[in-house]
């Protein structure tokens, strides 16, 4: 009896976290969303208050009409303002909009770093920028990353990259290291898969992954591999060996010495030595 119970208690706590952590986390982007259109909702209200003023005293006194109408009008926003910024007025607004910020020192700071995270977290043709396993927090073990950043040592002119390791359950308060990039393992995955990867402790993961670096992977990219550079001398020296002519008569040495051409070798002859 008490096992069965622990056991339908266990099932019961396992079935009900992931249900747990889902409402958790759409209640919290649904009450953002209704935080930044209430004061729209209350100038709506006020707006209709001379004409209508008990759909105003509604608008403002029943919760969850007013928490809909909010959302409603937030995400509205949102999609009004991804539309302006496929138009060229959008993007001429944001860059001006963006010229101001740039005058403000604290904020031009924040916000050209959020940017550039939000940047680099893009897929491009549905792949990952980079997405990568470093050596983290030792050697035995590995993280999932996306490289944000190529640059060069200046001491070394080694190729170093920028790889934001991200946590879970809460994917932006990860870690960011720099790392050589002969040391990374480049994975297939989009940036989607690695998030969801990482929220979800792995379970989404696929059943073989490369976890160390393969032979002939190149440190680079394979847009900026040079052929040139990465083919072995032995082989430049085999090849130009092999458009050397072939001796095709015989020509006396000195001392009585004499070559044997190809032409001999093959009727059979060996020729005589050259008499004076």
């Amino acid at each position: 009896m008490a096992i069965n119970i622990r056991r339908n208690l266990l099932t019961g706590a396992v079935t009900a976290i992931p249900i747990t952590v889902t409402v958790f986390v759409f209640s919290f982007f649904l009450e953002l969303l209704s935080d930044i259109g209430r004061p729209k909702v209350v100038i709506l209200a006020n707006a209709v208050r001379p004409i209508f003023p008990d759909l105003a005293s509604w608008l403002i006194e029943v919760p969850w009409f007013s928490s809909s109408l909010a959302i409603a009008l937030t995400l509205a926003m949102l999609y009004l303002l991804g539309w302006s910024m496929t138009r060229l007025v959008g993007r001429q607004i944001l860059l001006s909009v963006e010229h101001g910020l740039k005058r403000i020192p604290l904020v031009t700071t924040v916000y050209g770093a959020t940017k550039k995270l939000i940047d680099a977290f893009r897929t491009e043709g549905g792949r990952a920028q980079k997405v990568v396993l470093i050596e983290f927090p030792h050697a035995r073990m590995k993280a999932v990353g996306l490289v944000t950043r190529n640059f060069i040592d200046a001491d070394t002119g080694d190729q170093l990259a920028a790889v934001y390791v991200p946590t879970a359950p809460n994917p932006t308060g990860g870690y960011l290291e720099i790392v050589p990039v002969a040391e990374l393992v480049f994975l297939d995955w989009t940036v989607d898969e690695a998030m969801a990867f990482v929220l979800s402790g792995g379970t989404t993961a696929p059943e073989r992954i490369h976890f160390s670096r393969r032979r002939g992977q190149s440190s680079t990219p394979t847009s900026t591999v040079h052929p040139e550079s990465s083919m072995p001398e032995p082989l430049h020296v085999e090849r130009e060996a092999a458009k050397q002519p072939m001796p095709t008569r015989t020509e006396a040495g000195h001392g009585g010495d004499t070559d044997i051409s190809a032409e001999s070798l093959n009727r059979s002859e060996v020729p005589m030595p050259a008499t004076r």
